[in-house]
Order: structure tokens, then C-alpha cells, then sequence
């Protein structure tokens, strides 16, 4: 009898010790407003959602407005974290040091720009950078497959890409084309990836870019192009094989919103989930986020 009550003693104790960690997570309220880039939405939604069963009295939105449209936000304190799929640019941090917003970067994952086609496309399965630089820059010739390679049907092509606003097309341009925002402009442009995703699902002679996720989400939909003879998978963006397309995902922070309760409660909950998170949404995940929960900790403290 004695062991026995030994044991509830004990259990009692265990959860007293966890009952007030629940009970604040349950009282916590604010909100936590978040916008940005399309590539690393879904990470950071997926992360919202996940959060809210845990602290359903936060409200967390997450918008996508694109990298830059997202910025245009952060920059002036409309929001408290930015999505991001570039790092800032100059006029963005100078704008932020004009309105007082103090912000700390994070990488959170890492991506693989997709090129992709429709599956109905039995032409090609392998692209070069240089044919991608001539079929995407500026005074592009290039209007119908056959221009690219000859043996390529005689159809135009139809291209699909994203908005000027998006991270994913400043780095696309700079990486492929040689200069960033530098494009033909004669494309079906959207900063929503879902858009781009259908447009070329819907037509044989479609040919667009998108973040990795996209694809992997769409794969009965898509088929992806190897870039100089390599795939993008997991395995060759971890790697850093998948050049020149694999690239970093960050998220910033304003520094000042960081010290808010919620914020800093969906940011511990943020990093200390994205090595289970981040795979599941298609992306690939750090080898640790100790750096990032450290990196939070001066900021709020």
C-alpha cells in the first residue's frame, strides 16, 4: 500500500511540474503576423498550424505576398516576421533603419529551385543553365521549343514563372540569367507557386520554376527537369550537387516584436520542431537549430 501510494505521490509531482507549462501555453494570447515568400510558406504555415494546437489563444496569419512584398511590410512594422527566400536587400535594410526596425535572420532550411514541364512532355528530360539563360533573359529569341534544340517540337512554349516580387525570381534571375530581375517579361508572372503549378499541369508545352516543395507536393501533376544532367531531390540540395539552383530559406525577425510572448513562444516552438517540420513540407532541414534557439535567446532576454 505504501509503494502504491508512493507512486500517485510521484505522478502527482510529474504532473504538477508539466500541468502550468500547459496551462500557460493554453491562457497565452496575442497575435503573430507573418508574410512573404511563397518557397518558404509552407513551412511556416505548417508550423502555425501545429502551434495553434498547442496555444489555441494565438493568432498567427501567414500571408505571401513574395519575398519583397513581404519586406515591403516588415520593413515599416506591419509585420513581426518576413518569410524569405533572399537574404534583404540594401534599400530594404535601409528602409528598416529608417522606421527603427531592428531584425535578426534565421535559415531555417534549404531549397531547390524546380524547373518543371508538363508529364505529357517526352522531349526533354535534362536542361543546361545556358539553354534556361536563353530561353529567360531579356531579349530572349527564343519562342518556340525548337529554338532551343531542333530536334524539339515546333510549339511555342509556354512559360510560367514568378512575380518580380519574389524571392524565387531574384534568385533564379541572378543564378541563371547572370543579373537579378533581369527577364523576359512575356510570361504567365504570379508570387502564388499554386497558380504557376496549374498552368503548366494544364499544358503539354508549359515550361516554369518554383520552389522544390511545389513539385514534390504536385509530382503526379509535374515532371521535373534535371539542370546539367542533376536532378533535384533531398539528396542533391543537401549535398550541394544541385547547382546552381539549391539555395538557403531564412526567416526574419523584428527584433523588437521578438521580446512579445507569442512571438517569442511561436519562434522557440518554430526551431525547436523544424527538424521534423521542415522535411514534411517538402524542404530540407538543418542539421541543428541550436544556433537559432541561442541566436533568439539574446534577442528576448
Amino acid at each position: 500500500m505504501k509503494k502504491i501510494t508512493a507512486l500517485f505521490f510521484v505522478l502527482a509531482l510529474a504532473m504538477m511540474a508539466v500541468l502550468p507549462v500547459s496551462v500557460a501555453a493554453q491562457e497565452l494570447k496575442g497575435e503573430v503576423k507573418i508574410d512573404g515568400s511563397s518557397t518558404v510558406y509552407p513551412i511556416t504555415q505548417a508550423m502555425a498550424e501545429e502551434f495553434s494546437y498547442e496555444y489555441p489563444r494565438v493568432r498567427v496569419t501567414v500571408g505571401v505576398s513574395g519575398t519583397g512584398g513581404g519586406f515591403e511590410k516588415f520593413t515599416v512594422g506591419e509585420t513581426a516576421i518576413n518569410d524569405a527566400s533572399r537574404p534583404i536587400k540594401e534599400s530594404e535594410a535601409a528602409k528598416a533603419k529608417e522606421n527603427g526596425i531592428e531584425y535578426t535572420r534565421f535559415t531555417v532550411g534549404s531549397d531547390g529551385i524546380t524547373v518543371a514541364v508538363n508529364p505529357e512532355n517526352d522531349w526533354v528530360s535534362d536542361i543546361t543553365v545556358e539553354e534556361l539563360h536563353q530561353i529567360w533573359k531579356p531579349d530572349s529569341k527564343v519562342q518556340k521549343w525548337s529554338d532551343v534544340r531542333s530536334e524539339w517540337p515546333e510549339e511555342e512554349i509556354d512559360l510560367y514563372g514568378p512575380g518580380a516580387d519574389s524571392g524565387t525570381f531574384d534568385y533564379f534571375t541572378e543564378a541563371v540569367v547572370g543579373n537579378e530581375g533581369a527577364s523576359r517579361s512575356d510570361y504567365t508572372a504570379s508570387e502564388d507557386d499554386n497558380v504557376l503549378v496549374r498552368g503548366i499541369s494544364g499544358n503539354k508545352y508549359a515550361l516554369g520554376y518554383f520552389g522544390y516543395a511545389y513539385y514534390e507536393e504536385n509530382q503526379d501533376k509535374l515532371k521535373a527537369l534535371a539542370v546539367n544532367g542533376i536532378e533535384p531531390s533531398v539528396k542533391t540540395i543537401s549535398n550541394g550537387n544541385y547547382t546552381p539552383l539549391a539555395r538557403p530559406l531564412f526567416i526574419y525577425v523584428n527584433n523588437a516584436a521578438a521580446k512579445r510572448d507569442e512571438v517569442e513562444a511561436f519562434l522557440k516552438f518554430y526551431f525547436n520542431n523544424a527538424q521534423e517540420i521542415v522535411p514534411q513540407t517538402g524542404y530540407v532541414a538543418l542539421e541543428s537549430y541550436e544556433k537559432a534557439l541561442n541566436k533568439l535567446a539574446e534577442i528576448t532576454k
